[in-house]
């Protein structure tokens, strides 16, 4: 594995290290913003900002790119399942980020594949029914077949819409009308972390093809 690969396994993923490796990302960051500024380093060591354990300071003894390596390394052997490498379709070069669609290497994009911008407000599992995430379309067109890329949320899964209902619900005593995308290929774990998630913000992909 190449460090560019630890940094976007670590930057995009970070729901995968496990707290006392985020714990120790956290001081190397921290750290580095206070080089060459003494008077900054002591304020955060007041506040106890600068704090590391002894696990932590064995975790980046042996420098910051071998730390990084290290818990990529870990997260891919462990929990190679819930991670996604956008490769190129045509070269497998990484792609800059989990949503790039144009390769840095040989030119190729595949932006067609996107159909619709999806915003997340909420989930939930009705009984005996499948799971639905509720949200609006900010563009394009949704159509049962395509697939909801939540790789923006650190999921590496692209669930097929198998159904799209309307959800009506109230905002400030006025009925709006959520449009409800229902699947049945999310794992329990999945469907528990985007309950947790609730409203996402920024839009996600919704696409022709995974």
């Amino acid at each position: 594995m190449n460090l560019e690969t630890a940094k976007y396994i670590i930057d995009y993923f970070p729901n995968l290290m496990t707290n006392e490796e985020w714990n120790a990302l956290r001081y190397l960051r921290l750290k580095s913003k206070t080089q060459g500024n003494p008077k900054m380093e002591k304020i955060l060591k007041s506040k106890g900002d600068l704090s590391i354990s002894e696990n932590g300071l064995e975790l980046i003894k042996k420098g910051s790119e071998s730390f990084r390596l290290n818990v990529a390394k870990r997260i891919l052997e462990e929990r190679g399942a819930d991670l996604f490498l956008n490769k190129c379709p045509n070269c497998e070069f990484l792609a800059r980020t989990p949503q790039s669609r144009q390769c840095r290497n040989c030119g190729n994009n595949w932006h067609n594949i996107k159909v619709a911008d999806f915003k997340l407000n909420s989930s939930f599992q009705l009984t005996g029914k499948q799971f639905y995430l509720l949200g609006e379309i900010r563009n394009g067109n949704i159509e049962i077949g395509n697939f909801i890329d939540l790789t923006m949320l650190g999921m590496n899964c692209k669930p097929k819409i198998e159904s799209i209902e309307f959800a009506l619900k109230k905002v400030n005593g006025e009925a709006t009308e959520d449009i409800a995308l229902g699947t049945n290929e999310l794992t329990e774990s999945q469907k528990e972390r985007l309950k947790k998630i609730g409203m996402f913000g920024t839009p996600f992909d919704i696409i022709k093809e995974r």
